[in-house]
Parts: C-alpha cells; structure tokens; sequence
C-alpha cells in the first residue's frame, strides 16, 4: 500500500534478512544469501531495479551478488565481499564515483581501491573505510564532507586527511563522521565546527568531538549525530528542532547531550530528523520528528525524549 503507518507492519514477501537500510522514502535488505532487494521511491533509479518507477513491496537487484553490506542516501551504495564497492542512482555531483555524472538504473562497480570492509552514503557524498583504518571520499564537497582540505568536489576517490586507525564511519545529509579505535570520535563537513562564541562553522579536514570517548558506534542524520558508548548510553549533537537529540529539549547542541532514559543500548541508527536506539532486551527506542509515524508509537507526535516503538520484541 502507499498508507502511512504509525506502528510497525512487515515487509511482504521477505526473509532471511541480515541487513537493511533505508532514506527519503527509499528501503534496502541484504539477504543471507548476498543479494539485495529494494523498495519505495525511484527517483533517479535509487533501486537499481533498471528502471525510475517506484515499488510497493521488494524487488531483486539482479545485478548484484555476494554483497556484504549496503547503504542508501540520495543513492545507493553495496559493498561486496571482494571488497569492491558498487553504486547506482543519482549522480549530478559524482556520487558513484564511476568518474562521470550520469544517473544510474542499475548498479555499477565504483574507482573506490580494493579493501573496503565499510560503506556510508550522505545525500550527495559517499565514504569507504579500507581496511588500513584510512577513509576514501567522493561526491559533492560545497560543504566540505569529504574532508580532503577543499570544497572541490570529485567523481574519484580521494583520501580523508589525517584520519589513521579508523573503524567505523556514518555519512549525514552533508557531514561525515568517523569511529577510531581509540574510541574518539571525528567529524567534517557541515556545522561540523564549533567556534567560542558557540556558532558553527563547517570543517574541510575532520576534527574531534573532544567530548567523547569510548565510543562504540555512531550515526549520522540530515542535520545531528549520534555515538553509542561502551557502557551502553547514547549521546547527540546537532541540529534539534523536533527533539531528534533525546534530551528532552529542542534546542540545538554543538557539543554531545545524553539521550533521557536510554542504558543497555547496543545498536543506533539516525533519520533524517528522528533517531533510533536498539536495547540489549531486543526493544527498539525512538524520538525526534514524527508527522508520518516514523516513531512507530501509534501517534504522529514528535517526541524529544525516546518512546519505545509498539509491538517490536
């Protein structure tokens, strides 16, 4: 159906699944077997399906097999268990790094060097970790989300500046994030600065959120982060003006806030203005923006501190 839901229902026709991901109203799963299905909206061929026309329940991406990870933004990113990293979708801005700007319907095999274990897409920009700990870039950079040092954009890879010892990483809408193995954490791009006088500014190079350590994961949305710590708390920072940060307030945060309420966490994922936590008793928690049920608590009421989602166990 094309109805809004504010409590979970399934997906049709899917099993097996061991990852998904999902943004602006298109959905990916990764199967058990290594093939990807997609659903939702099509626009500029986001579903690597051949095709600009939407789908009401999932659909193949022929094209692709052994995929070890996927990842969606303004397009769509799959990682495969060679390494490679294959794109498709919007591509004004050389997003799918294939070296030009031409949309793409089905998938195509990226520039981005052999070795990737990790993928984020952003809504212009795409990161790759190698398994060296460094972070490779592509895709728009006005706002500078590849952390190269300038606001060029490119259709190729280029490296992120003195990033080393990387383990994870999570792409917003225009600034990207770092996991080192230090625990700390990194950031670049939009609003990814934060001067004395309490203004942000955005960064071209990655800089510390000096306020957290032992970090375990984190995520980024349109406009706020997030870091889940190793003692199972979840921190926010940013942009806040549907309560997407969890504090019970809404008001914006340059500097990380702890989520109300939430312990036991061991999995986040962010939206574009709504946050989602993953407790150690399989209950999934969420807050922020909620006009179309994103929340998943039977109401459309934005919420600034978490709401724990109905009928999920």
């Amino acid at each position: 159906t094309t109805t809004h839901r504010t409590t979970p229902v399934q997906v049709k026709g899917l099993t097996d699944v061991v990852s998904v991901a999902a943004s602006s109203g298109t959905s990916l799963a990764l199967k058990s077997d290594g093939t990807v299905w997609a659903w939702g909206l099509n626009v500029w061929g986001r579903l690597g399906i051949g095709s600009i026309y939407p789908r009401r329940t999932p659909e193949q991406v022929k094209v692709l097999t052994s995929v070890s990870a996927v990842a969606v933004g303004g397009h769509s990113l799959a990682l495969k268990s060679d390494g490679s990293v294959w794109a498709w979708g919007w591509n004004q801005h050389g997003q799918l790094c294939d070296g030009t700007t031409t949309d793409r319907t089905t998938p195509v095999q990226t520039k981005a060097p052999r070795g990737i274990v990790a993928i984020a897409a952003g809504y212009m920009h795409s990161l790759a970790l190698k398994s060296d700990g460094a972070v490779w870039a592509w895709g728009w950079n006005q706002e500078g989300e590849l952390g190269n040092g300038t606001w060029k954009g490119s259709s190729t890879p280029v490296r992120v500046k003195e990033l080393t010892n990387v383990i994870a990483i999570a792409a917003g809408h225009s600034h990207s994030v770092a996991l080192k193995s230090d625990g700390s954490v990194w950031m670049w791009g939009d609003s990814a600065f934060r001067r004395e006088d309490g203004t942000w500014g955005n960064s071209w190079i990655p800089i510390q959120v000096e306020a957290l350590t032992s970090i375990a994961a984190v995520a980024g949305g349109f406009g706020h982060s997030l870091a889940l710590k190793s003692d199972g708390t979840v921190w926010a920072w940013g942009s806040n003006i549907y309560g997407q940060l969890g504090d019970g307030t809404k008001d914006s945060r340059g500097i990380p806030v702890q989520v109300n309420g939430l312990t036991g966490v061991v999995s986040i994922a962010a939206g574009d203005q709504h946050s989602l936590a993953l407790k150690s008793d399989g209950a999934i928690w969420a807050w922020g923006s909620n006009s179309s049920g994103a929340l998943g608590d039977g109401t459309t009421e934005s919420r600034s501190s978490p709401v724990e989602v109905t009928g999920l166990t």
